[in-house]
C-alpha cells in the first residue's frame, strides 16, 4: 500500500493522519515548519494553536458540544489530546497550548510505518492519494498552485464576513419582506430605521471598540467590502447612501420609504439563518452584540457568527468539491480543514477526520462515506458542499446548519431533539458504513 500524502501539520492534517494510521494505513505528513514559518506561526511543533487556546463549549446544549461528542465517538486524536491537556475554563474546553502541541507531535512521531517530513510543498502531487490541509495561512507558492488547479479567479485571501443571526431570534413584527423596486420578490427581510434611530446607530458605531489588525492582516481594504464602521466614519450620512440605503423599499406599515434600512438575507436552504447584508466589521464581538441589537427587529438577536475582516484562504467548495471532500476533477486529491470553508478548531478537525477516513477508504478500494446532514459533521459537509450563498462564505458549526425538525417544538426541546437525532443518526451511519 502506497502511503497517503498529508500536506499540512495543523489540526486537520494531524487528525487526517491519525485516522489513516488507526485504520492500518501509512502516511507521509509534510509540515513546512521549521524550514519555513508563516507570519502567524511561532512553534516548530505540530498542531500549533495560533489564536485562542479555547476549543469552545463542551455542553451538549449547543452545536459545538454536539460536534465534540461526534468527534469523540469517531476517536478523534485532537479531541482526545485536548482533554488530556485541558486547563480550567468553565464549560469550555481550553488547553495548555504548548503541552497540547507537544503531545500531538509525540503521538504521531511514534507511529510505525509513517514519516513526518519537514519541508514546504510548493506543487500539488499528481500521483497517488493526497490530502491538502494547509489552513488559512497556506504558503504563497502552494496557494498559486491551488488557484491554477481549481481554476479559481482567486482564493479569498482577504475575507470580509457579515454577522449571522437565527431566524427565531428576529422580531418579525418590526420588519417587512421586500426587494428593492419589487425585483426578486420578497427575498430580503428589511429592518426599517427612523431618522433619530439612524443617527444614534451611527454614533454608536463610531464609538465602538474595534479589533486591531494583526501583522499578517495589514493590507488595504477593498472598497467593495469595507467594514461598516469604516463607512460610518467617513460621514454621518454615508451608511444611508451605502448598505443602509432605503431606495426602492416601501414599508407596508407606513406606506412610505424608511429613512434607512438594514437588510437581512437568508443564509441557508432551511431559512433558519439570516445574514446582515453589508455588515462586515472589525468591531469586537461584545460591541457587535451591543450595537447591532440597536437595529429594529434585532433587539434579542442570537448571533451564530460574528462579523470580521481578516486574512483567510479557502476554496469555492460548493463548486469544486464532492461532499466526500474529493476534488471533482481529481478524485485522488482531498481537501481538509479550514481551507474547505469551515471556521474553528473543532470544525477544521472534523474535516480532517472525514478526509482521513475517505482517503484511506479510497486507498483500499472502498467507496467514500458522508455523514448524514442531521449530524454536526454532516451539517458542516452540507454547508461546504451545497451552500447557496454566492460568493461562498466560511461557517462554524451552529444549530442553524442542521435540517429543521419535522415538528416545531420549544427552543429548549429543539436543542435536545437536534442533539438526540444527531447522535442517533451518527451511530446508525457508523454501523451501516463500517466506519
Amino acid at each position: 500500500m502506497e502511503p497517503i500524502l498529508v500536506i499540512g501539520g495543523g489540526l486537520a492534517g494531524c487528525e487526517a493522519a491519525w485516522q489513516i494510521a488507526r485504520r492500518g494505513g501509512k502516511f507521509l505528513l509534510y509540515e513546512m515548519k521549521p524550514e519555513t514559518f508563516s507570519s502567524a506561526h511561532r512553534s516548530p511543533l505540530l498542531a500549533e494553536l495560533v489564536c485562542s487556546n479555547s476549543l469552545k463549549s463542551e455542553s451538549l446544549e449547543n452545536a459545538s458540544g454536539i460536534l465534540k461528542e461526534e468527534l469523540s465517538q469517531l476517536d478523534s486524536l485532537i479531541l482526545k489530546v485536548a482533554k488530556e491537556t485541558r486547563v480550567p475554563a468553565g464549560e469550555s474546553l481550553a488547553v495548555d497550548r504548548e503541552f497540547f502541541s507537544k503531545r500531538i507531535t509525540e503521538i504521531l512521531g511514534r507511529l510505525d510505518g509513517v514519516e513526518i517530513i519537514r519541508k514546504e510543498i510548493k506543487t500539488i502531487p499528481q500521483d497517488g492519494i493526497s490530502i491538502i490541509a494547509t489552513g488559512p495561512l497556506t504558503s504563497h507558492a502552494l496557494s498559486n498552485e491551488i488557484q491554477k488547479l481549481t481554476e479559481a479567479g482567486h482564493l479569498f485571501f482577504y475575507d470580509a464576513i457579515s454577522p449571522i443571526v437565527t431566524r427565531e431570534s428576529i422580531d418579525f413584527s418590526k420588519t417587512f419582506r421586500a426587494s428593492r423596486y419589487g425585483k426578486g420578490g420578497d427575498d430580503y427581510l428589511n429592518c426599517p430605521i427612523d431618522r433619530e434611530g439612524y443617527y444614534q446607530f451611527v454614533e454608536a458605531l463610531n464609538q465602538a471598540e474595534k479589533v486591531s489588525l494583526k501583522d499578517f492582516e495589514r493590507r488595504y481594504l477593498f472598497e467593495g467590502c469595507l467594514p461598516v464602521e469604516e463607512i460610518a466614519g467617513r460621514g454621518k450620512d454615508t451608511l444611508a447612501f451605502g448598505p443602509l440605503r432605503p431606495v426602492g423599499l416601501i414599508d407596508p406599515k407606513t406606506q412610505r420609504q424608511p429613512f434607512a434600512v438594514v437588510q437581512l438575507r437568508q443564509e441557508n436552504e432551511f431559512g433558519t439563518l439570516f445574514n446582515l447584508v453589508g455588515f462586515q466589521t472589525r468591531l469586537k464581538q461584545g460591541e457587535q452584540g451591543r450595537v447591532f441589537r440597536m437595529i429594529p427587529g434585532l433587539e434579542r438577536a442570537e448571533f451564530v457568527r460574528w462579523g470580521s475582516v481578516h486574512r483567510n484562504t479557502f476554496i469555492d467548495s460548493p463548486r469544486i468539491l464532492m461532499p466526500s471532500l474529493q476534488l471533482k476533477n481529481q478524485p485522488d486529491l482531498f481537501f481538509a480543514g479550514q481551507i474547505t470553508g469551515v471556521e474553528g478548531y473543532m470544525e477544521s478537525t472534523a474535516m480532517g477526520l472525514l478526509a482521513g477516513i475517505n482517503g484511506f477508504r479510497k486507498s483500499i478500494g472502498k467507496h467514500p462515506v458522508i455523514p448524514p446532514s442531521t449530524t454536526a459533521i454532516g451539517a458542516l459537509v452540507n454547508h461546504i458542499g451545497y451552500s447557496p450563498v454566492v460568493p461562498f462564505q466560511p461557517m462554524n458549526i451552529n444549530l442553524g446548519l442542521f435540517p429543521p425538525l419535522e415538528k416545531k417544538v420549544k427552543t429548549r426541546d429543539r436543542k435536545i431533539r437536534i442533539r438526540e437525532r444527531a447522535l442517533k443518526d451518527l451511530e446508525e451511519w457508523k454501523e451501516r458504513e463500517g466506519v
